[in-house]
């Protein structure tokens, strides 16, 4: 993170994609090919380390999922 870049949001490393805007993108349904069809500076690997991220801050907040995802 660095706070001159998209405001210190979490980001993927050498480009200013934050977190935030990626998962988004995969919310709203977009799949692994299109998000890296439309960032071709992305990787598969990139996207792995998103989510690992996303699991990550999961498990640490305990966060309670709603909607579909709520058991």
């Amino acid at each position: 993170m660095d706070p001159d870049v998209v405001f210190g949001k979490p980001r993927i490393k050498g480009t200013r994609l934050s977190v935030e805007f990626l998962m988004g993108l995969f919310g709203a349904g977009w799949s692994e090919q299109q998000v890296l069809e439309s960032y071709p500076q992305l990787a598969r690997e990139d996207l792995q380390a998103l989510f690992a991220l996303a699991a990550e801050m999961i498990a640490e907040e305990g966060f309670v999922i709603a909607g579909k995802l709520a058991a």
